[in-house]
């Protein structure tokens, strides 16, 4: 049985769909296999960012309302930055998938039909990654409520850490206490000149959640992300999602020094 994580922010504009798609490259670059589940009815864009575009048919909607089997709408994602096509990974390559979005916001699968939806899916994957809209609505409850755990997302700005308390908040009433703090978009100098915070402290401190990691700014990998291509080489922002993915798996991965200096 697998475990299910949330990325959410309540607020949009965090890059949370940027992260989810790296978490789950990062998780099935460890040998999992991995379901990314895109809960933005209406305006969906995992598929995209994961390189799941094309032959893009069926959505979750499909599968809860008996139009399709759970497995016609789950896609692979794309694991080469040559090939143009998603195709199925071969053995040995990493496993990742695609549940897609609705692409009618009327057609968002609600709360109580989730709750029974995602230990299914569970049961099949080791890692199912719910990337939850913008906003505190009904996508940000149905994505949070089969959750196990969370990770919620926030940059380094007053507005982004107030999201991130009342998103804590939220979940706690959800009854989900297992969440970790993402602060992505880092850009340490942009962060001392702006001085909201005295330091990254403050920031964790005022969001009331665990770090669980710290993604500094990475144009590169965000232009790979939109091609629907894999990380290039060398990526620190990568390089930082894979550290949080083996915090997510229990091992003691502490933050590299230059993030606290």
């Amino acid at each position: 049985m697998g475990i299910a994580t949330v990325i959410t922010s309540g607020k949009g504009g965090v890059g949370k769909s940027t992260a989810s798609v790296g978490l789950g490259r990062a998780l099935a670059a460890r040998g999992r296999r991995v379901l990314l589940i895109d809960c933005d009815a209406g305006l969906r864009g995992l598929d995209k960012l994961s390189g799941a575009e094309d032959g893009l048919v069926y959505d979750i909607s499909d599968v809860v309302f008996g139009r399709c089997s759970p497995a016609q709408a789950i896609y692979p994602c794309r694991t080469s930055k040559e090939d143009g096509k998603s195709e199925k990974p071969e053995e040995g390559q990493e496993e990742l998938f695609l549940l897609p979005a609705p692409a009618k916001v009327e057609d968002m699968v609600r709360p109580p039909v989730m709750r029974r939806l995602i230990p299914l899916l569970k049961r099949y994957y080791d890692h199912v990654l719910l990337d939850s809209p913008a906003g505190v609505g009904m996508g940000f409850q149905s994505a949070a409520c089969a959750a196990d755990r969370a990770l919620v997302l926030c940059g380094p700005d007053p507005v982004s850490v107030r999201s991130a308390a009342s998103v804590r908040q939220l979940l706690s009433g959800l009854g989900l206490g297992d969440m970790r703090l993402v602060i992505n978009q880092f850009d340490r100098g942009l962060f001392r000149e702006t001085g909201a915070f005295k330091d990254l402290d403050g920031v964790i401190d005022s969001a009331g959640i665990r770090l669980g990691a710290l993604v500094p700014v990475d144009k590169r990998l965000a232009a790979a992300f939109l091609r629907g291509e894999p990380a290039p080489d060398g990526s620190p922002g990568m390089l930082a999602i894979s550290r949080a993915a083996a915090r997510l798996e229990g091992e003691n991965v502490p933050l590299p020094s230059w993030y606290l200096s």
